[in-house]
Formats: structure tokens, C-alpha cells, sequence
């Protein structure tokens, strides 16, 4: 089945007001721009977002989150975006903060069709026992907070239940793929992008590089096919665009030795 769609606007034409959407990257690394951009452009908001961080510099999901988009956010790191802090902190945005590890789990058990599993990661905090403050009340107050999760022993070392993960749609972007969705990602792009391209129902890659099915050596797969519904290929200038988060210089090397 040839899933390639000819822009990124087309292939998020269906994501309606109020959908739930898995988004790869990891910081600014492997971030779907482009079909962010395209949504973006549709205009739809009221957006529940799972996702390890929610954009940076202007760029990722950081255009939706700026834009007021974006209603409920489901990740583990606010970082250095202030826009995220700020809307957290007024009680405008809803966030359930989880342990990264988790969410990564979480993720995939969502996509592998398993509905929840047991970790020890949390145990012994609020994460587990509840308390922690999804929403702020504008005020310095909470208005919503997780709820206690369960908690059960096994060979004598406790487990917290944390529940798998699917969205509605996901979001993801990939160094190459081909007709069939068949995924190849880059490097630290690889930690999120593949766990959420399985966690959505509908999920949709943009690719830096388009090959024809048979292309790509099985073997080199990370993502296959049978997770992505939509393939868009960027141009050339679109796979270039990638901003960097934190530049640092080397001292020569006189000035080390």
C-alpha cells in the first residue's frame, strides 16, 4: 500500500478540535516541523499532547503552546521553555509530569496493545500516591491533582500500575522511510519517535529522505510500517532546517593544553 500523501497540510486535514495527539523529539532532535506547522495552519485547538517536552525556540510544539492550541500536555520535561512554565503556573494548561522512563513505556505498552504494567519507578512519591498538581488555579493553589495509583508487591519490592498510552493521532519524523511506512530514524531522534508513531491510531511521518519499498535492508527498520497510516516527504530545504538548542564552542587547542 502506497501511504505517501502529498503535503503535510492534506495529511493532517482530518485532526479535529480537541484530538489527542503522541508527538516524537527528543529536545529539538527529530521533531515533526513541518506537520506541526501544518497544523498549526488549520487552526485547531483545545489539543491534548503527550510528548517528552513541548518544544523550544519558537520551534515545535512550542508553536502550539504559544498559540493557546494546546489544552492538556502529558511529559516529563518543561526545561527551559518559559511559555510552558507560564501557562502551567496560571493554571491556562494542564500537565501530567511522569518519570521519562515511564513515559516511554508507556507509550509503547499503548502500542503493543498491552493497557497497563507495573514499574517501580515513582514508588514512595506523589507520582504513586498522588497529590501532584496537574492544574494551578491562577493563584498559587491547585486545582486538580493526580489521583493515587495502585500499588503492588512482588517478591518483596513494591510496584507502582501505570497505565499504556494511546492517541488519537501521532506525529513523527523520520531520516528516511518508504511507500509502505517502513521507518529509519537518527540517532537521539530514535528515543521518542518510535514509541509514539506506535502509540497513535492514525499516525503520520514526515521523511527527510523517500525510498521505494525494498530500499531500505529489513534489518535496518526501527519503526515498520504496519504503525504508520501516512507518509509526507519534505524537500530538501525542509530536511535541512534544524535549529540547534544550545550551541558551545571547543577552546582551541592551545588554549586547553
Amino acid at each position: 500500500m502506497d501511504k505517501v500523501v502529498a503535503t503535510a497540510v492534506e495529511a493532517v486535514a482530518d485532526v479535529p478540535e480537541g484530538a489527542s495527539l503522541a508527538v516524537g523529539g527528543f529536545g529539538l532532535s527529530g521533531v515533526p516541523n513541518v506537520l506541526i506547522q501544518a497544523l498549526y495552519g488549520r487552526g485547531v485547538g483545545g489539543l491534548s499532547v503527550v510528548s517528552n517536552n513541548c518544544g523550544a525556540m519558537e520551534s515545535g510544539l512550542a508553536v502550539l503552546l504559544a498559540a493557546g492550541r494546546i489544552a492538556r500536555v502529558t511529559g516529563s520535561y518543561i526545561g527551559a521553555n518559559k511559555e510552558f512554565a507560564r501557562q502551567y503556573l496560571a493554571g491556562e494548561l494542564e500537565v501530567e509530569l511522569i518519570p521519562q522512563g515511564t513515559l516511554a513505556e508507556r507509550l509503547r505498552a499503548g502500542g503493543a496493545g498491552i493497557p497497563a504494567f507495573y514499574t517501580p519507578a515513582g514508588v514512595g512519591t506523589q507520582v504513586a500516591e498522588g497529590g501532584l498538581p496537574w492544574r494551578y488555579d491562577g493563584s498559587g493553589g491547585v486545582a486538580l491533582a493526580s489521583p493515587p495509583k495502585e500499588v503492588r508487591e512482588f517478591d518483596g519490592t513494591e510496584y507502582v500500575l501505570e497505565r499504556g498510552i494511546r492517541t488519537d493521532f501521532a506525529l513523527v519524523r523520520a531520516v528516511k522511510g518508504d511507500r509502505h511506512g517502513n521507518l529509519v530514524f537518527n540517532k537521539s531522534s530514535r528515543n521518542f519517535n518510535p514509541l509514539a508513531a506506535m502509540a497513535g491510531r492514525v499516525t503520520i511521518a514526515e521523511v527527510e529522505e523517500l525510498v521505494e519499498p525494498g530500499e531500505i535492508d529489513p534489518d535496518a527498520v526501527h519503526l515498520p510500517g504496519i504503525f504508520v497510516q501516512r507518509v509526507v516527504a519534505l524537500s530538501p530545504e525542509q530536511a535541512a532546517d534544524k535549529k540547534i538548542e544550545k550551541i558551545t564552542v571547543s577552546k582551541p587547542e592551545e588554549e586547553r593544553a
